[in-house]
């Protein structure tokens, strides 16, 4: 670490420090209150930044449809749980539904594509277009929200007085069962080490014996699977509207710009860091909330480029 970069982590720090101080003394309800919605914000961000981080980070492949992914997990859990009246067939069928359709994504767009970002980008610009429309005719643009299951829906106390929603906690339990599983599978056993292989060097990899397509076939699907796990599991903690596809796209893009491209652990420090800003920002300057964002991205690639856990390339 240069010298300029060990400055720039001690003004940082000392700017937090002097924040979370000035938070305490002005309001110390107000300040667990928002610390603990942006942590849980961060945690949702995280579960939709880690299926982008899986297909983007490591396959190199530019899906600007995976906020569509999120919505369409988020309308059809909705619409199988109110079938069932099952929070968790919602779970299970927005999984699902998205997995399935991150396969067919990859074996019809990405497959025919590989290497030209160009034509990814544009394509799945196209597609997200055409969802946003598709979702609309079928749902039309009303608000949704799920009803969590009632050993879910209690409250718990908060520091320095008050009461959080327990489901928001059990979110930020998943986001942390989900990362570690993830930063395990991809660096502590064979499929892991096969899709690095596999986008480093395809050829050596298909020459070894491994089928590489399905392998990437899986990946992806995983990948828009957790996506449309993270559209239920935000339509239960906020709602489901048309336009979230834009908003959690753009939150994943973020995250893995300030996290690290390729990086599970990166994608949770950036989306706790994107969280925490988005969230601090709106609490105490609403009208400026969203600079706060912009400014630790645009600090970000001042000081970091690759990301803040991002290998140099």
């Amino acid at each position: 670490m240069t010298v300029r970069q060990r400055t720039a982590w001690g003004v940082f720090a000392l700017v937090i420090a002097l924040a979370v101080i000035a938070g305490l003394l002005h309001n110390p309800r107000l300040f667990a209150l928002t610390l603990l919605n942006g942590v849980t914000l961060a945690a949702l961000y995280f579960l939709v930044a880690s299926g982008f981080t899986l297909v983007f980070g490591l396959m190199r492949n530019v899906n600007l449809a995976h906020g569509s992914l999120y919505l369409l997990g988020a309308y059809v859990g909705y619409s199988a749980g109110q079938a069932s009246g099952s929070w968790t067939v919602a779970v299970v069928a927005g999984f699902a539904a998205t997995a399935l359709a991150g396969a067919l994504m990859q074996q019809l767009i990405f497959r025919r594509m590989e290497g030209q970002d160009l034509r990814q980008t544009l394509v799945t610009i196209g597609l997200s277009v055409v969802l946003a429309d598709v979702f609309m005719w079928i749902w039309g643009g009303d608000t949704y929200q799920f009803d969590a299951p009632e050993w879910m829906s209690g409250r718990m106390p908060i520091p320095f007085g008050g009461f959080y929603p327990t489901f928001r906690i059990l979110v930020l339990g998943a986001a942390i069962g989900i990362g570690i599983g993830l930063w395990a599978l991809l660096n502590r056993t064979p499929i892991g080490m096969m899709i690095r292989a596999g986008v480093d060097d395809r050829q050596m990899l298909a020459a070894s014996g491994v089928r590489v397509q399905r392998v990437f076939v899986a990946v992806f699907a995983i990948g828009a699977g957790l996506a449309g796990f993270a559209g239920v599991v935000g339509g239960t903690a906020l709602s489901i509207a048309p336009g979230e596809d834009v908003r959690y796209l753009l939150a994943s893009l973020v995250v893995v710009i300030v996290g690290g491209i390729g990086s599970i652990s990166g994608a949770a420090l950036g989306a706790l860091l994107i969280g925490l800003a988005e969230t601090f920002g709106l609490a105490y300057t609403p009208t400026y909330g969203v600079v706060f964002t912009f400014a630790l991205l645009v600090a970000a690639l001042a000081f970091r480029p690759e990301g803040l856990l991002g290998a140099k390339r």
